[in-house]
């Protein structure tokens, strides 16, 4: 079993889909790089959205344009990367290990001490509170909220990506951010 090659063939009916979807790569490895911040997983999850579009060509019923179709493939393919770094934590190397420890196998410098567990427990409901809220925000007031605060994306980046002006972007972030404090203040702080 082997994947056909993007290349024409004489009389393929796929041909022309396939060269489609291969023309949009740069602007969807542009777009994985600015959201992951990171060549190598940004190229996996544009070949991952490649290989998902050519296999799910029946799904493109053109209702939207190929570069909205693969964008929204790619959006997926992208939060299955950032979940799946957030699960597979780096290893500790074995050297890095050891100088944890003296030769008599005592700490160097002891652990700090753990942390209150109903401490942990209000900063989860917390959380939890503040995705409520998040999902309360219009979708583009949101995602400028999102990529500014846990992105880290700066202002120029954000307008680009939502095609919008920097006056707008900073409008978007005021009203995300009094909105979300409004909000918190309802469902977390005065409950």
């Amino acid at each position: 079993m082997g994947f056909k090659p993007l290349v024409k063939s004489a009389g393929d009916p796929m041909d022309d889909f396939r060269s489609r979807v291969e023309r949009e790569r740069p602007y969807l490895l542009r777009y994985a790089s600015l959201q992951l911040r990171d060549a190598h997983a940004a190229e996996d999850a544009v070949q991952e959205t490649l290989l998902a579009a050519l296999a799910g060509e029946s799904g493109f019923g053109q209702r939207a344009s190929l570069r909205t179709w693969l964008t929204g493939i790619l959006k997926h393919k992208i939060i299955d990367a950032i979940r799946r770094a957030s699960r597979e934590a780096p290893a500790v190397s074995e050297d890095e290990f050891d100088a944890l420890f003296d030769e008599r196998g005592h700490w160097v410098e002891m652990p700090a001490a753990w942390s209150d567990p109903d401490a942990s427990l209000e900063q989860q409901r917390f959380f939890a509170a503040l995705e409520m809220c998040l999902a309360r925000l219009p979708a583009k007031t949101s995602q400028a909220f999102m990529m500014r605060e846990h992105l880290g994306l700066q202002t120029d980046e954000i307008c680009k990506e939502l095609a919008i002006t920097p006056t707008h972007c900073w409008v978007l972030l005021y009203r995300a951010r009094m909105a979300l404090r409004e909000c918190l203040d309802k469902e977390w702080f005065l409950k």
